[in-house]
Formats: C-alpha cells, sequence, structure tokens
C-alpha cells in the first residue's frame, strides 16, 4: 500500500476546504446525536434562551478545536502525530455538528466572531505544531482539560429539563478528556505556568463574549 503525498497546494486547497466547511457548519457527524433516554419536558422562554446561549459558547469551541487540530495537524512532519490529530479532530467534527444542530432546535445562532475564532485558533495550533512533538501534545492536553472544566460548569448551568443539550455536552466531555489521556500517553510535555495561565485568560475572553454575540 502506498501513501499518498500531498502538494503545498493539495495540502493548502484541503486547508481552506476544512475551514470553509467547519465555519458553515456542514461538516456531518460521524455518530448519532446523543440524546436522553428519558423524555423531555418543553423549555420556558428563559430556559431556552440560557441553553442557547451555553450551546453557542460550546459551538465555538468545536470551530477552535477544528482550527487548532487542522493547523497542528499540518505544521507537524510526524506522520503518526499528524494521524493523532486527524483522529481527535473527527470526534471534534462530531461536536461540532451536534452543536450546531442544538443551536438550530434552540432557535439561536451562531457566534458572528466564528471567523475570528477560527483565524486566531488556527494561528496558534501553528505555533504549537511547530514547537515540536512534546510541546504539541502538551498544548493538546492542556486545551482539552480546560475545555473539560468548562463543558463541567455548563453541566452545571444548563436547566435541569434540558436533557437534549445534556446528553450532548456530557459525551463531548468525555471525548475531550479520551483526547488529553491520548495526548498524555504519547508524551505531552507539560506547560509552563505562564503558558497554562494564558490559555486559560484567552478562554476566558472568548467564552464571555460567545455567550453574548
Amino acid at each position: 500500500m502506498t501513501t499518498r503525498h500531498y502538494s503545498p497546494t493539495d495540502r493548502l486547497l484541503g486547508v481552506v476546504d476544512h475551514a470553509l466547511r467547519s465555519l458553515t457548519s456542514t461538516l456531518v457527524a460521524s455518530r448519532p446525536t446523543p440524546d436522553s433516554s428519558q423524555p423531555a419536558r418543553p423549555l420556558d422562554d428563559a430556559e431556552r434562551a440560557l441553553s442557547g446561549a451555553l450551546m453557542r459558547v460550546n459551538h465555538v469551541g468545536e470551530v477552535c478545536a477544528q482550527a487548532l487540530y487542522s493547523a497542528q495537524a499540518l505544521a507537524t512532519d510526524d506522520d503518526g502525530l499528524k494521524r493523532q490529530f486527524e483522529r481527535a479532530a473527527g470526534e471534534e467534527s462530531d461536536h461540532l455538528a451536534w452543536t450546531s444542530e442544538r443551536l438550530r432546535e434552540l432557535g439561536a445562532r451562531p457566534s458572528l466572531l466564528n471567523p475570528l475564532w477560527y483565524a486566531g485558533s488556527f494561528g496558534i495550533g501553528l505555533i504549537a505544531g511547530r514547537a515540536g512533538r512534546p510541546v504539541s501534545l502538551g498544548f493538546v492536553v492542556e486545551t482539552e482539560k480546560q475545555v473539560e472544566r468548562h463543558l463541567e460548569s455548563h453541566l452545571e448551568r444548563l436547566p435541569t429539563g434540558d436533557l437534549r443539550s445534556r446528553a450532548i455536552v456530557g459525551q463531548m466531555k468525555r471525548d475531550e478528556s479520551g483526547h488529553a489521556l491520548a495526548a498524555e500517553q504519547a508524551g505531552a510535555a507539560r506547560l509552563p505556568w505562564p503558558a497554562r495561565l494564558a490559555m486559560r485568560l484567552a478562554g476566558k475572553v472568548m467564552t464571555g463574549t460567545a455567550h453574548y454575540i
């Protein structure tokens, strides 16, 4: 079996195509949307608004995940690491499709700043990817652990009756934990505390803004 080698132009076109599909929410999930086994009750206006805002934040996180993994896969020369990033990106594609679907069901819109979030995350992913295997994997570990904590906070804040959103967020949290564990087992380095702090502050700005815009 031969491995196909892509030209720089092919890879650029692939990156552009993936970005457009991420930003237009046309990525298709490979897994069914998680759902609760219990019947859901109707949400009132306040609950629907809260769920819509929280799921918009989660959707932004998945847009950023697509950019990060795409950039890290593009930046590395390690074929094994590239495949690991691509596998994780596949699960993140499911998350993006699920959150996009849930936003439509709630009558909520995606963040108007998604192109900005994607571009910024892609640039950060390129830097992390070029920093070498241990640092790139360390960046994945820190990112996914922060996302896992963020999703846990959403499980606490989502209306108790919004079983569908809660099922989606719960599965996303389990997947993110798996991505962090896989990166740790693959040789991730622990990032220095200034880098971890900067990532947390950037995450707070993004999530705080996406809640409303």
